[in-house]
């Protein structure tokens, strides 16, 4: 929900490891690989999460983000244009 997700992005701005976090408390299959959803190009996730993917600042966590999925937090590592 949208306060544990506040209380994560709130341990890993303290400095808890992303990924160790998303392996820990992720529902979606990509928490097996520590949240890591590889590339993908516009169009390819919800309209939500394209948003911030391609428009936010690299190296940070962003978020609540929520979706018809529920809510994320969003770590962009490398954008390539």
């Amino acid at each position: 929900d949208q306060q544990a997700c506040e209380d994560l992005k709130k341990k890993i701005e303290g400095g808890a490891d992303f990924a160790e976090m998303a392996k820990q408390h992720s529902d979606c299959p990509s928490g097996k690989q520590g949240g890591d959803l590889g590339e993908f190009s516009p169009g390819q996730m919800v309209r939500e999460f394209d948003e911030v993917v391609f428009s936010a600042d690299l190296g940070q966590v962003h978020g609540p983000v929520k979706t018809q999925f529920g809510y994320h937090l969003i770590e962009i590592t490398n954008r390539t244009d």
